[in-house]
């Protein structure tokens, strides 16, 4: 079992977690927004946290909103900093083109995913080690491209 982090918070409902073992706890929407087909809009949820040094928080979407209505996030993931303080709010996006969606406070939004977050120090080079994929990216594990066929 994962170390648990103490948090602390300042919420109207604090962010839980709908089954053991799940890595994401459902943020809850603090206010009514109706998000017109292909809109975004920032909405708050209320919580406030301080995260310890060394963590950061992701907000992402919630899997069901995306599946059913096409709500997902703008910014996904949403990175909150451990000296970050005020609300955290979530940048929703309807995909839809045609079909508004209902966003009601008290509605599981997004989801926030607390990890560990090591200081990085970045060392310049004349020259990176070799590794197996090397610069290949942007979809060159997705497709055979002589005959254009996923893998």
């Amino acid at each position: 079992m994962a170390e648990s982090v103490d948090v602390p918070i300042i919420a109207p409902v604090a962010p839980s977690y709908a089954h053991p073992g799940d890595a994401g706890a459902d943020l809850i929407s603090a206010e009514t927004v109706l998000l017109g087909a292909g809109q975004r809009a920032l909405v708050g949820t209320g919580v406030r946290i301080a995260l310890p040094d060394g963590y950061a928080a992701f907000v992402v979407p919630r899997s069901g909103l995306a599946a059913k209505h096409g709500i997902t996030i703008v910014n996904s993931p949403g990175t909150i900093d451990a000296g970050y303080r005020g609300e955290i709010k979530v940048a929703l996006l309807n995909t839809d083109a045609m079909n508004d969606y209902q966003i009601t406070a008290g509605d599981r939004i997004a989801q926030l995913i607390v990890m560990p977050v090591p200081r990085v120090r970045f060392l310049p080079v004349d020259e990176l080690p070799d590794s197996v994929r090397g610069d290949g990216g942007f979809g060159s594990t997705g497709y055979d491209t002589s005959a254009r066929t996923p893998r």
